[in-house]
């Protein structure tokens, strides 16, 4: 079980960690950026889609090892009372960041099958779905550094 929280919950431990604090969303950042050529271009690179593949592995493994977790009773440390009403981290605990997690997990799955609708051009014209992409990628970008600060941090209902 330590080892699966290890790995669900490992985070960078520098001050970059401000802009991305989990390899997921380092890895978000890049398609963010990485996704202007395409929509500029209209057209899509073979190592856009293998990036595209590294960020769907980066987001299922960390939910993979969260499903096994939370079938084991494990909550985000921000939802755990360890004692005086305080997380692992110090600060209050927030028991409805549990479900704020889970949320934002949703966000990204729906938000990766959206840029893959996208790029494949199948529900949309394929020029006009590209020009989407950065858009889409913001969100998913954000989504992905709500999932570690959600994790992290108290809400607006510490204590609850």
């Amino acid at each position: 079980m330590e080892l699966l929280r290890a790995i669900h919950g490992y985070q960078f431990g520098s001050s970059l960690a401000l802009l991305f604090p989990t390899p997921y969303a380092l890895s978000t950042l890049i398609l963010l950026v990485w996704s202007i050529a395409p929509a500029l271009k209209g057209m899509v690179s073979r190592s856009f889609l293998v990036w595209l593949r590294v960020v769907w592995v980066l987001t299922l493994i960390p939910v993979a090892t969260g499903v096994i977790l939370a079938l084991g009773g494990a909550k985000v440390p921000s939802a755990v009372n360890v004692g005086g009403g305080l997380t692992k981290y110090g600060l209050p605990y927030d028991s409805s960041r549990d479900l704020e997690h889970w949320m934002y997990s949703a966000f990204a799955l729906l938000s990766l099958y959206v840029i893959e609708v996208l790029v494949r051009g199948r529900m949309i014209e394929h020029r006009t779905g590209l020009k989407f992409l950065p858009v889409v990628t913001l969100f998913l970008y954000g989504v992905a550094y709500m999932i570690g600060r959600v994790a992290v941090l108290p809400g607006s209902t510490p204590g609850s």
